[in-house]
């Protein structure tokens, strides 16, 4: 797996520990690309940390099924994907503009007790992610293509289809995994998605599922 300037093929080629960025509804996948605006100090020390070292952090939900009280930091679901900082730059208010570049899935072993304003955990690097052997063959690109569309058409919205069309089939499944309007549970159902023929078939059955509702609430709202 390339990442901006960096190949990683196997697991041992990672970091054990890395810093962590829990942010809700957040997903980064292999091989996608996700801009960042960060402005939080903690968040500024954990990039600037992170530039003078591997370039690399854990973008990872808070869990959703842990109920989150008080002044304490939320639980952190269990699957994250590692990004490699790609390209950065500063603002003149004191933010920065970060392109994270996903590498491979990880799973958290445990968080890690720690001086910094910012988490870390460490953690298991999915080896199956760094893979360059292609998946595509195995997904229905028509049927998710088809997905695609009707959701599209039902909310009324249009893509630039040359581009479309034109992506190999993991990037396309990668690019609207990600771009994905879908509430945070969603987007974590297609983080945790075993291989890319998995995703594809768990973005196909959430896109008809929200369909499905959007008819079902016309209808109730027709009669």
């Amino acid at each position: 797996m390339r990442a901006g300037n960096a190949t990683y093929t196997f697991a041992n080629d990672l970091p054990e520990k890395i810093p962590v960025f829990p942010l809700t509804g957040a997903l980064l996948l292999p091989g996608g690309q996700l801009p960042l605006n960060i402005f939080e100090p903690r968040y500024l020390e954990m990039i600037t940390d992170a530039l003078r070292g591997e370039k690399l952090i854990g973008m990872i939900q808070p869990d959703l099924k842990t109920p989150h009280h008080g002044d304490e930091p939320p639980a952190l679901s269990e699957i994250g994907c590692i990004g490699r900082i790609s390209a950065f730059q500063e603002t003149g208010d004191g933010r920065l503009h970060i392109s994270l570049s996903g590498v491979c899935r990880f799973k958290v072993v445990e968080e890690m007790t720690v001086n910094t304003g910012y988490r870390q955990c460490s953690i298991d690097a999915f080896e199956t992610d760094l893979s360059e052997i292609s998946q595509s063959d195995a997904v229905d690109r028509d049927a998710v293509l088809h997905a695609f569309k009707n959701y599209l058409t039902a909310n009324d919205m249009d893509a630039d289809w040359d581009t479309v069309n034109n992506a190999d089939t993991e990037s396309l499944i990668t690019a609207l995994c990600m771009m994905s309007p879908y509430d945070p549970a969603e987007k974590q159902a297609l983080l945790e998605a075993p291989t890319l023929k998995d995703r594809a078939d768990t973005l196909i059955a959430i896109s008809e599922i929200h369909l499905a509702k959007q008819k079902g609430d016309t209808f109730s709202n027709l009669q």
